[in-house]
């Protein structure tokens, strides 16, 4: 790591809106499926980036609850991808001793999907590196709608009552509740918005954009956002 990087503070959980992927293909004159297998290869060499780095949780967007919108041919042709990534990620994972978590609804994916992202979890669950986790038709407020669910049952079945809930309560029931809060989110294509990514946990959290395409990328602006996280003084709340 180079000497300016060392004396930086490294953010313990980093989470990446991976955007661009469409207009970078468009900018090519390459279909948007060549865009987004092209992001997939930018994910990895970020895995491996954050690992070098010290990061120790990674949690990117992979797919959101609205992207079923997008057009069928666009859709299957992101879930072969995933097929494939999967198969992909596993390797990556073992080589640099990676713990692989999901998080997201995954009930509408096809039952080879959900097979293979639970081998992939399965067979990486005991990895004591960097911890990536991905979020796959994935909502925030989805997520919330979930655990209010859930908290409702439980009350109902009297595991819980309406006076005992507080919000550490509340977060053990979220797909993340084993997952610190993100410090830092990273989006990339100078987009200025949350895109029902991570309501919950980015209360506090510090944001950074960025102005190039998901697939440019690289290790050089991670550095800047991890030198833009430096610049600010986290108060929570308080007071200077």
């Amino acid at each position: 790591m180079d000497k300016e990087l060392d004396e930086m503070v490294i953010p313990e959980h980093v989470a990446i809106i991976l955007d661009g992927n469409g207009r970078w293909a468009k900018k090519r004159g390459l279909p948007r499926s060549m865009g987004h297998k092209e992001g997939c290869i930018t994910v990895e060499k970020t895995v491996e980036d954050a690992a070098i780095l010290g990061i120790k949780y990674l949690t990117v967007y992979g797919f959101s609850t609205e992207n079923w919108k997008r057009s069928t041919e666009e859709v299957g042709a992101l879930m072969q991808l995933f097929r494939y990534y999967m198969v992909r990620l596993l390797k990556v994972s073992k080589a640099n001793n990676v713990r692989v978590k999901m998080i997201g609804d995954l009930e509408r994916f096809d039952s080879d999907i959900v097979e293979g992202i639970g081998r992939l979890v399965e067979e990486t669950k005991n990895n004591t590196g960097l911890t990536f986790v991905i979020a796959v038709n994935y909502g925030g407020r989805d997520e919330i709608v979930r655990a209010a669910r859930k908290i409702m049952e439980d009350t109902r079945d009297g595991k819980i009552t309406p006076e005992s809930l507080t919000e550490e309560k509340f977060a053990g029931y979220l797909d993340t509740n084993d997952i610190p809060d993100p410090d830092l989110l990273i989006r990339t294509s100078g987009e200025l918005r949350l895109s029902n990514y991570l309501l919950w946990q980015l209360a506090y959290t510090e944001f950074y954009v960025s102005d190039c395409y998901w697939p440019d990328f690289n290790m050089e602006e991670m550095k800047k956002a991890i030198w833009a996280y430096n610049s600010r003084e986290r108060r929570f709340g308080g007071a200077k």
